[in-house]
């Protein structure tokens, strides 16, 4: 049975139909089905492929795109978070340093994952037909699965516990909920 008191109450301090919310949600839930979608369609017709006259080149500018998307999902992340109330009894050291121990380890997550996959395996190569030579198992990878997407989630937790936010928490669900159908759809 599931104690629905503290969600009401951390509700409470959320403005859903602030605009600046809605933007984060909308960048959050857009840029994995951006990518998934580009990688497919690319997967199907290789249009992007042709027109930068390599799979490679067109890897390197989706990921390129990939990248600026992030970026503007982490900005209006933060700008809705700013623009919400605080939650007092969470504005403290305990929690902050909480919040950047849990970013901390996202963000050896992300590295990782990164440097075991290098930029075409981040970036959907396989979907260009850039394939590795076999499946990447060492850390993070033997940690968990899709270290890359729970790490990120983990960034924007421990953003959002250092802020005291309770709209970053909200906002940071969205990210699970969002990366969670990103796994479902990608395997």
């Amino acid at each position: 049975q599931v104690d629905v008191a503290a969600m009401v109450q951390l509700f409470g301090y959320v403005d859903v139909t602030d605009t600046g919310f809605i933007v984060a949600v909308l960048s959050i839930t857009f840029n994995p089905l951006f990518w998934n979608v580009v990688a497919r369609w690319e997967h199907k017709t290789r249009a992007l492929s042709q027109i930068f006259g390599s799979p490679r080149a067109a890897c390197y500018c989706l990921g390129a795109v990939i990248l600026l998307l992030n970026c503007v999902r982490s900005h209006c992340f933060t700008e809705a978070m700013k623009s919400q109330p605080k939650l007092e009894g969470w504005d403290c050291h305990w929690t902050y340093y909480s919040g950047l121990a849990i970013s901390a380890v996202g963000t050896l997550f992300v590295i990782s994952s990164f440097l075991a996959l290098g930029f075409t395996g981040t970036f959907l190569g396989d979907y260009f037909g850039i394939l590795m030579e076999e499946k990447v198992t060492s850390f993070p990878f033997s940690v968990l699965d899709n270290p890359m997407y729970w790490g990120s989630t983990a960034i924007y937790l421990g953003w959002s516990l250092m802020h005291a936010s309770p709209a970053g928490l909200l906002l940071t669900a969205v990210v699970a909920i969002s990366y969670t159908i990103a796994v479902l759809y990608e395997g």
